[in-house]
């Protein structure tokens, strides 16, 4: 089946099984891989995108419910220029990310998240990313992460925190 869908800001008409996951157009056809492949029951959020603004996650949607949708995946949340979103400047300052593998859901549902609530409590960060699974690093670290993030996109200097290690 034919479709077209944005990602990144890039239009693209792609040919694929009706069948197809999201998550594996993404990666295979795309060659997009920061989407992460996790567990196919949408237990996890490793693969976690935007589509149409809207946090999902792709391992449960089809390529073809996608069709004429625009599509973020992690790829395309870097600037242009080569700047770092906030979200992810948060992870990097705060030890917010160990093993990574969580780590491009986690920024996906946040950036939602924050478009959603520019200034979030601890517990609302905590509710808004309840549906994305960390093995490694007890969540306060992504938390500060992202109040650093929500600080920094208010242009309010964000709070310097000392990581904590788990």
């Amino acid at each position: 089946m034919e479709i077209t869908v944005t990602v990144n800001s890039g239009q693209h008409t792609l040919d694929v099984e009706p069948r197809t996951l999201l998550v594996h157009m993404i990666r295979e056809n795309l060659n997009l891989t920061g989407t992460h492949i996790g567990c196919d029951t949408t237990n996890c959020g490793a693969c976690t995108i935007l589509l149409d603004g809207k946090s999902v996650k792709s391992c449960t949607i089809l390529a073809v419910q996608a069709n004429g949708k625009s599509v973020s995946t992690i790829e395309g949340v870097i600037s242009a220029e080569g700047q770092l979103h906030p979200l992810q400047e948060g992870f990097k300052e705060n030890h917010g990310l160990h093993c990574g593998f969580c780590t491009p859901g986690m920024i996906m549902r946040s950036i939602e998240l924050l478009e959603n609530n520019p200034n979030p409590t601890e517990d609302e960060i905590r509710w808004g990313i309840s549906g994305n699974l960390c093995r490694c690093t007890g969540y306060n670290n992504i938390v500060k992460a992202i109040e650093y993030a929500s600080a920094k996109m208010r242009g309010v200097e964000p709070a310097s925190t000392e990581p904590q290690f788990v």
